[in-house]
């Protein structure tokens, strides 16, 4: 199975500000949508909270620290390691899992993490969630799609498909 972070950041990596996003992207929306449609989602918590609801269309599996909690319409496990886990064995037709944040979550994800669908928002924001850098030297761009800003986009921002390398 392979495992992928979705992800809108800053350029200065900035995710969000008080649970909550701080900008405005329709086509953004629309792409984590075909991006996550029908593939278990691995999220925090936090994270959780500030979607409010389960998304549907998607197995919903989120961490926390609570061994009490339970989420109508989630899986409820308690590290990044048990949701890569109870994605896998929802079988072999699961071929990614969608990791969805927060920062935490991101951080700890990221040496299992095969791509990052990230989409770049070229405005330097203040936040207090932040996407980890990444090594050059164990990720390389593959593409990029660059969208001005525009009547329903206030930031110009490019979609960024970003792969581990593979030693040759």
């Amino acid at each position: 199975m392979r495992i992928a972070i979705v992800v809108a950041a800053t350029e200065n990596g900035v995710i969000g500000d008080d649970n909550r996003l701080i900008w405005r992207l329709p086509d953004d929306l629309k792409r984590f949508k075909s991006l996550t449609m029908g593939k278990p989602i691995l999220m925090g918590r936090k994270t959780y909270e500030s979607i409010g609801k389960p998304l549907p269309g998607r197995t919903n599996i989120v961490i926390t620290r609570n061994r009490e909690l339970a989420l109508p319409g989630c899986i409820v496990v308690n590290s990044v390691t048990q949701g890569i886990e109870t994605a896998a064995a929802a079988g072999p037709e699961t071929s990614e899992l969608a990791v969805i944040g927060g920062a935490e979550i991101y951080a700890q994800a990221l040496s299992s993490t095969d791509v990052i669908h990230l989409t770049r928002v070229h405005a330097t924001l203040q936040g207090d969630a932040v996407f980890p850098s990444l090594d050059p030297a164990e990720w390389v761009e593959r593409s990029i799609e660059r969208h001005p800003a525009d009547e329903r986009h206030a930031f110009a921002f490019s979609f960024v498909e970003i792969e581990r390398r593979h030693a040759d």
